[in-house]
């Protein structure tokens, strides 16, 4: 079975030449899929735009009100980080929908992946860190009201600590939160996941696999879980421009083989996002993201 993507051409939307997020990054990242064999031209899974109602479920109806207007105040869009644009709401709620139907097809065929997402700094008050709605929060919420899952597990391995999921999700035991991230990185207060992995400056590819071996371990024991949804930003890279570990592209792929291989050995359906990747070489970002889909489709036969 080939590995189901959700894939949408707006997951990019136009921004300034300089700007720091690296938003051509999905496209490129589309043309290597193509590339390589595990999609076809056009032969993705596209979403729908996501509505307010599922939306409000997570963020504060408010919040969600001013996004889609574009009547963001200075300060909430300074956190935020991303223009006034209906190009970008429309790529924040196409990438919301489409982890909301990542999860349905990994729920169908045990494995999928969204070709954007990951934007866990948005929290339940409204976003920032270039993170407009939390995804993967979204579609959990949405398949735990529907009665579709009953618990969910986030494994989080962007270089930053998941401080709005971790929000949106504290002291609700349907959902526990795994995150592993550079203890001095971004967010300066970070708010406690069920499990947190601060790791220290330059750590390379065999600390970390410890580290993120023994925190697989113990995310575990606190199941059963009926999904799994693991953010596998790149920014841990060593070649990173936000990151401060050091991992190398072939620890990158036995990062995500070693998520993706515990849920599935354990039965657990699990959708991929791809979180963080920051850098002036934006080609080089998207081949790192290709990593997640190479290693998910190795499990998806």
């Amino acid at each position: 079975m080939a590995l189901p993507i959700v894939h949408h051409p707006h997951y990019v939307a136009p921004l300034k030449p300089d700007h720091r997020f690296p938003m051509s990054k999905y496209g490129y990242l589309r043309d290597a899929l193509i590339a390589r064999g595990l999609i076809a031209d056009g032969g993705w899974v596209s979403p729908d735009l996501i509505s307010a109602e599922t939306l409000t479920r997570v963020h504060d109806a408010g919040y969600v009100e001013r996004v889609f207007t574009l009547s963001l105040s200075e300060e909430e869009q300074r956190r935020i980080g991303l223009p006034r644009t209906e190009r970008v709401v429309r790529r924040a709620r196409l990438a919301s929908a489409g982890t909301v139907l990542a999860a349905r097809l990994a729920l169908q065929h045990g494995i999928a992946c969204n070709g954007a997402g990951g934007s866990h700094h948005a929290g339940p008050e409204g976003g920032a860190g270039f993170c407009t709605f939390n995804d993967v929060a979204v579609a959990i919420k949405a398949l735990l009201d529907e009665g579709a899952i009953r618990r969910a597990l986030v494994i989080d391995a962007d270089v930053h600590q998941g401080d709005g999921t971790a929000k949106i999700f504290a002291n609700d035991p349907a959902v526990f939160t795994l995150s592993i991230h550079a203890e001095k990185n971004y967010p300066v207060r970070k708010p406690a996941s069920d499990l947190d992995i601060a790791l220290p400056d330059g750590v390379e590819d065999v600390d970390y696999m410890l580290a993120l071996k023994a925190g697989l371990r113990q995310a575990f024991q606190a199941g059963p879980f009926d999904l799994a949804f693991y953010n596998a930003g790149v920014d841990p890279h060593r070649d990173d421009r936000l990151g401060r570990l050091a991992l190398s592209d072939a620890g990158l792929r036995e990062r995500d083989r070693l998520a993706l291989t515990a849920c599935r050995a354990r039965g657990v359906p699990v959708v991929g996002v791809i979180g963080g990747g920051y850098g002036d070489d934006k080609v080089a970002v998207a081949e790192r993201h290709v990593i997640l889909f190479e290693e998910a489709a190795r499990l998806s036969v």
